[in-house]
């Protein structure tokens, strides 16, 4: 018998048998916590709390653009619904490579009663989750989990299509898929970064002989590539991106997002004059993590959805992320503060005398002068142009108007009272 053929048939009927699960209990409406303010942000396009969920904000809207406005919720909860039968899919197909692999054991092909025990037990870990509580909870309602979910699953199938194919040519496409994958997950949730650790086992299993030494060093790799993708590269490139921008215009007086424009051309520049390079003189490693870097970029940009939403100014424009200073508070979840995850307070802490500076504000002004002095502020460009067209004589002038909003508003806590690894907080 065809193991793939078989595979591949009995992953789509656990499918729809998930899918079937969960389309029959959906939700009518919205649900309880976050529920309402997604469905209502991705009808609209308008922008939740942070750090946002822009691409589930666009396939939401998808999903909701053909029906009528009562059944908006049904279809966004569809959506979910949908999501976590390709989860379900994906897992089956995770478990039966594995149970296989488990199975094979140096053999060439299963015998029946194999073949049997590893679709079996693809079947059976995938409908056991199927119809876990926790996740037919999240599949049936207008929340972020389920696509994440989807995200996870698939992303880790993918590096062990990349371990069957791993001693094939053009293999490191799978990588790359990954990246990709990666980069879009930002766009809805973090958890798919959780597939990180065990990509970079399944790889240092597969490329080099196993001893204890190694699997540490593969371990702290992992955290590394995680860490610089959720503490460097989703901030770091807002971040950066501010820098550009204040000089630009504060100090070249160049319009608004002249800095972003700058900043976008020399990093794509720098991205194709790097894989040139790297391709022209055999660096394959380098290449890879190149391309890698920039597909997760190309995912991660979903997030310019967030900020041209803003700018329009939507009903619910939470943060008002319209800039790049006010985007990186926002991934950053400044409004929410900070947990002491290492080092710092517990639940009872008294707080200090002293008040820490949180980030300055910058905000996009817009000055109308006379004379080179300042006699109005706004903060968006068409009422500046239209207090212009009612009085002339006067000048428009523009800046980021850097405030210490936030000085003296981070709590300090009395050091006799914090602690390493704190208790509840």
């Amino acid at each position: 018998m065809d193991f793939k053929k078989l595979n591949i048939a009995t992953g789509w009927l656990v499918f729809l048998v998930a899918a079937w699960t969960y389309i029959t209990t959906i939700e009518p409406t919205a649900s309880f916590w976050d529920c309402g303010e997604f469905i209502a942000t991705a009808y609209k396009l308008q922008v939740g709390h942070p750090p946002g969920a822009p691409l589930f904000m666009i396939l939401g809207r998808i999903a909701s653009a053909f029906v009528s406005v009562e059944n908006v919720p049904v279809a966004i909860n569809i959506l979910s619904a949908l999501c976590s039968a390709f989860t379900i899919l994906f897992l089956f197909w995770s478990i039966t490579h594995m149970a296989r692999k488990l199975a094979l054991r140096g053999a060439e092909t299963l015998s029946a009663g194999q073949l049997i025990a590893v679709l079996g037990s693809g079947v059976v870990g995938a409908l056991a989750y199927t119809w876990s509580d926790s996740f037919w909870f999240s599949a049936v309602e207008g929340e972020v989990y389920s696509m994440s979910s989807f995200f996870t699953a698939i992303t880790f199938w993918a590096i062990l299509k990349w371990e069957s194919e791993a001693e094939e040519a053009h293999n490191t496409r799978w990588l790359i898929l990954i990246c990709y994958l990666l980069g879009l997950g930002i766009g809805v949730q973090l958890l798919a970064l959780l597939c990180i650790p065990p990509i970079v086992l399944v790889y240092y299993f597969k490329k080099f002989k196993t001893t204890t030494k190694g699997v540490i060093y593969a371990l702290v790799i992992s955290a590394l590539i995680l860490g610089t993708i959720q503490s460097i590269i989703i901030p770091g490139v807002a971040k950066v991106a501010g820098s550009f921008e204040l000089v630009f215009v504060n100090s070249l007086g160049l319009p608004f997002n002249t800095g972003n424009l700058v900043y976008l051309l020399l990093a794509v520049a720098a991205v194709v004059l790097g894989l040139r390079w790297t391709q022209r003189n055999g660096r394959v490693i380098l290449n890879t993590i190149i391309l890698g870097v920039s597909v997760i970029l190309l995912g991660y940009s979903t997030y310019a959805m967030t900020v041209i939403r803003s700018l329009a100014n939507p009903p619910i424009d939470e943060n008002n992320p319209e800039n790049v200073f006010n985007l990186v508070s926002y991934l950053n979840r400044e409004q929410y503060g900070d947990r002491p995850l290492l080092m710092g307070q517990f639940w009872d802490s008294p707080l200090d005398d002293r008040r820490g500076d949180g980030s300055p504000v910058h905000t996009a002004t817009y000055l109308v002068q006379k004379n080179g002095r300042t006699v109005k502020t706004f903060y968006d460009g068409w009422s500046a142009e239209h207090y212009l067209a009612e009085n002339p004589g006067l000048t428009l002038d523009h800046a980021y108007i850097v405030t210490d909003a936030r000085k003296e508003t981070e709590p300090i806590y009395d050091p006799a009272f914090t602690m390493l690894f704190p208790r509840m907080y």
